[in-house]
């Protein structure tokens, strides 16, 4: 998956892409396919194309243009010499704004389209659960799935607090669980959003001492 740009929030920001890999992923499919090995481990070139109803030959050529930028490489624990399998690179990747390059310029339509794309990928993550027929999933991990939406009136030096708390509880669990998943477990998504509302406007000084849902939260499951 693609991390939070604000390496002064997130203290394992990742790699940030530069020029070259950002133009690599500049294409749907090279973003759907590191985003599945993202979601389920090593694949082969032929298990991609089954999945995305592509011929073997164009995921491997997309695959080895992710290569040469170091998004994935090969799981040199699995295969043979007629079939490789393919991983992600491991480790967090974080996209640029596209604010940081010139209007117009390659690196920022990349930049856009690589954020568009991750986005839409886990739309369809989430829609292909809610979608799913009765068992596909079993009751144990389907009862413990949750879409909550959480509205709340922060400063910014209150939201990088709460932001930080957040990433402090994850990477207990990625390092604990990440390399080593324990037995039965199976792949989970976390998907976080945090961003201001862009029609919201800033609770006025002296309203902030006495408005009584200043600071509330607000959820629908």
């Amino acid at each position: 998956m693609a991390e939070p740009q604000n390496e002064h929030i997130y203290r394992r920001h990742g790699r940030k892409l530069e020029s070259e890999a950002l133009r690599a992923l500049a294409h749907p499919l090279r973003i759907r396919i590191l985003d599945e090995l993202s979601m389920f481990g090593p694949l082969t070139a032929s298990g991609l194309g089954e999945r995305f109803g592509e011929s073997s030959g164009a995921t491997s050529y997309h695959l080895r243009q992710l290569e040469k930028v170091g998004l994935v490489t090969e799981d040199t624990g699995r295969g043979n010499a007629r079939e490789r399998w393919w991983m992600r690179t491991p480790g967090p990747i974080s996209i640029p704004d596209p604010t940081e390059f010139p209007a117009g310029s390659a690196e920022r339509l990349a930049s856009r389209l690589a954020s568009d794309e991750f986005m839409r990928g886990r739309e369809l993550a989430f829609r292909e659960f809610m979608a799913a027929e009765e068992g596909a999933v079993p009751d144990e991990w389907a009862q413990l799935a949750v879409s909550d939406t959480i509205n709340i009136r922060l400063t910014p030096e209150q939201m990088k607090e709460l932001l930080n708390d957040i990433d402090v509880v994850l990477w207990k669990y990625l390092d604990a669980y990440k390399a080593t998943p324990s037995p039965g477990a199976r792949p989970v998504q976390l998907q976080l959003n945090a961003f201001p509302l862009v029609r919201g406007e800033e609770v006025a000084p002296e309203a902030g001492k006495t408005s009584g849902n200043v600071g509330s939260t607000e959820k629908n499951s």
